[in-house]
């Protein structure tokens, strides 16, 4: 162990003599010396220039472009075209209009004759008008097979146009087959009531002509009709009166000339 030791030592100090020696050949040691003695440099200001004054003269321009005036890169942003909301006041829900069966009849057959004179260029149908057409739920269900057959098999934008040529923008949903946005507009625009009769008629793969028939036009015929046999009664009425007052005014004569003239009577009797 011991000799081990002395080897290891000496194998060690030949190497660390050899190390020195070349260190002193390539003169690192006067270089490390150097480095470490040596200061960092001071970095040199640089003196300021004077900048001149910059001349405010017109850019020089093409004879063509001068009179015009400059062209103005800035990006402007573009505002959402937004469509204005119709502001529609809530009806009273105790003023609701309920229509009878008779009155609903009524205006249907009525429905029924305006459709039938439309004739058979453009598909049409007749939809009675109910609460939650109207004051209710403001939703529209259309027949299934007119919409299976005639109107898109997807969502589509309809235009319902009455018969003063204003039209009206609805959301067709063609999943439920009805109408639901904007049809609440149309509804109070028009002032459809429960018993009302709508004949459609479609003139256009997304827009519908729309003739109302009002349900308690009816009940005007029949006050007006009513009003007319009245007059007719009050009529009759004052001519009976008149011919009886003629009548008295005939019988009211004969008693007086009766009483004037009692003796001439008399006797031409004998």
């Amino acid at each position: 162990m011991m000799k081990l030791k002395q080897t290891y030592e000496e194998t060690r100090q030949k190497r660390m003599e050899e190390n020195k020696k070349r260190m002193e050949e390539l003169n690192l040691t006067k270089l490390s010396q150097s480095l470490l003695s040596k200061p960092s440099p001071v970095k040199k200001a640089k003196p300021r220039i004077s900048r001149s004054p910059v001349a405010l003269t017109p850019v020089r321009r093409s004879n063509r472009v001068a009179d015009k005036p400059p062209v103005s890169y800035k990006e402007v942003p573009i505002e959402p075209l937004a469509r204005p909301r119709r502001s529609y006041q809530r009806r009273d829900l105790l003023n609701r209009v309920y229509a009878s069966d008779e009155v609903r009849i009524y205006a249907i057959h009525r429905a029924d004759q305006i459709q039938s004179s439309l004739g058979a260029d453009f598909p049409s149908f007749v939809k009675p008008m109910l609460q939650s057409h109207v004051t209710g739920g403001f939703w529209l269900g259309l027949p299934v097979p007119f919409c299976k057959a005639r109107l898109p098999h997807y969502d589509e934008m309809i235009t319902l146009e009455d018969e003063n040529g204003d039209e009206s923008e609805t959301k067709y949903l063609a999943g439920k087959t009805g109408l639901s946005g904007g049809w609440r507009g149309f509804a109070i625009d028009h002032d459809l009531v429960d018993g009302d009769a709508l004949v459609f008629q479609l003139v256009s793969p997304t827009k519908f002509k729309v003739y109302i028939v009002r349900a308690y036009d009816s009940d005007d015929n029949e006050d007006q009709e009513n009003t007319k046999d009245n007059e007719v009664k009050d009529n009759t009425e004052d001519k009976e009166d008149e011919e009886k007052i003629e009548e008295n005014g005939k019988v009211s004569d004969a008693t007086d000339l009766n009483r004037r003239y009692p003796k001439r009577i008399r006797a031409s009797k004998k």
